[in-house]
């Protein structure tokens, strides 16, 4: 019984390290469009966006910005009228990028960090869903040097290596008490790294249309010697082990984008971008435990993931020689399939709503800023391997900001 107990518990406390925080936060301007933009060369966030669109860039530039993070979720057990929702928590998504290339050359180089995964979730220590989910600390970073070349006036190609580096620290209730009543405790808490690639083609037209076919590959993300520490009764400590380490692997899905950039006017730019998301490599997740007892197995918990799509429409208006004004809507498609969605990140199909402006301070300074917004779709379920059954109903805030220098 404790072996199967502890399977059910531990089997599936990293899988949102790839899905639940999979937010388009990576570019001011692009945000305040939904995250629509590879067909365009806006900026420098066209490292992340599209390496091929960063050749047609003008201007060597630097920018860091910052999208603080709320995410709101509440969560209704099957046949209780009591709604419980996660404590207020802020995470600090950011995104830092630097392009520079000689003027006569056709040639850039170009660096991107930024943290395409990441966030902050915490239910509390007496939710109905202790048992699969306490709260969750996570961070990806991911570090993209970047090569992009000009082949023609109309024809831009870019690549870049992925190197990702992830905190993740990830609590959840035992249901084991102790003499008072409170339930035992596990937390884990780990690092991991991957590598993978981020490439791009660029299209301008003769009429200023402009396309884009962008694939950034999966990167397989590993976590070795992450801590799994039990707070349980002293009666129980040879079940549970002090000082145990564990090993896991993940695999984040490869993206492909096809984009276009239609220009309205001479200062209105319209952008859409369809990706797709390529989760069917995520079928399940294993532990392996350094030290293993009758209570403490290997584990191998399935996933069965189906593939994820988004489609995003977003406007760039410049008001003045000095301020642009941004707008975006977009839908995405849940990858999570029935039976599979946890309290992690309780992933649903989407709506997306930004707005986002900029404001030229001098011909060197740029500001620009950002608002995002999803509504996850209500979903009722019934976990398959915990029996959390409930319905799920989740907001995400993101404000932004960020600052330009160009030369």
């Amino acid at each position: 019984m404790k072996k199967i107990l502890l399977s059910v518990i531990l089997s599936a406390p990293l899988w949102v390290f790839g899905q639940g925080f999979q937010v388009n936060l990576q570019g001011q301007k692009q945000i305040g469009m939904a995250g629509a933009g590879s067909a365009l060369a806006l900026d420098e966030a066209s490292v992340f966006f599209n390496p091929g669109a960063v050749s047609f860039l003008e201007k060597n530039s630097i920018s860091a910005g910052v999208n603080p993070l709320l995410f709101k979720s509440a969560f209704q057990r099957t046949g209780s009228n009591v709604t419980e929702d996660v404590k207020n928590k802020i995470a600090p998504p950011f995104e830092f990028y630097a392009v520079w290339g000689p003027k006569s050359n056709k040639w850039k180089l170009g660096l991107g960090v930024y943290t395409p995964f990441g966030g902050l979730v915490d239910w509390g220590d007496n939710w109905s869903g202790k048992y699969a989910l306490t709260s969750l600390n996570l961070k990806a970073i991911y570090v993209q040097p970047t090569l992009s070349i000009k082949i023609t006036d109309q024809i831009g190609i870019g690549a870049g290596f992925v190197y990702n580096h992830g905190d993740v620290n990830l609590q959840r209730a035992l249901p084991v008490n102790y003499p008072d009543g409170r339930s035992g405790k596990v937390t884990l808490d780990g690092t991991g790294k991957g590598y993978g690639w981020n490439a791009g083609i660029y299209i301008k037209t003769l009429s200023d249309i402009t396309f884009a076919i962008v694939h950034k590959s999966k990167v397989i993300t590993k976590l070795e010697g992450g801590s799994a520490e039990f707070d349980v009764p002293n009666s129980l400590r040879t079940s549970f082990p002090a000082g145990n380490t564990f090993n896991a692997e993940l695999p984040l899905p490869a993206t492909t984008t096809l984009g276009i950039g239609i220009p309205l006017s001479k200062s209105t730019l319209l952008a859409f971008d369809a990706s797709w998301v390529q989760w069917h490599i995520y079928q399940d997740l294993a532990f392996d435990y350094a030290t293993n007892t009758s209570a403490l197995a290997d584990t191998k918990s399935a996933r069965n993931y189906r593939d994820g799509s988004s489609f995003k429409l977003g406007i760039n208006h410049q008001a003045s020689d000095k301020l642009a004004l941004r707008a975006g809507v977009g839908y995405a498609f849940t990858p999570v399939q029935n039976g599979y969605v946890t309290p992690e990140a309780p992933d649903a199909d989407r709506y997306i709503l930004s707005a986002g402006a900029g404001y030229s301070v001098t011909s060197k300074f740029e500001v620009n800023a950002s608002f995002f917004f999803e509504d996850v779709k209500s979903r009722k379920q019934k976990n398959i391997e915990t029996g959390l059954d409930g319905t799920f109903k989740t907001l995400v805030y993101a404000p932004g900001i960020s600052l330009t220098y160009k030369w």
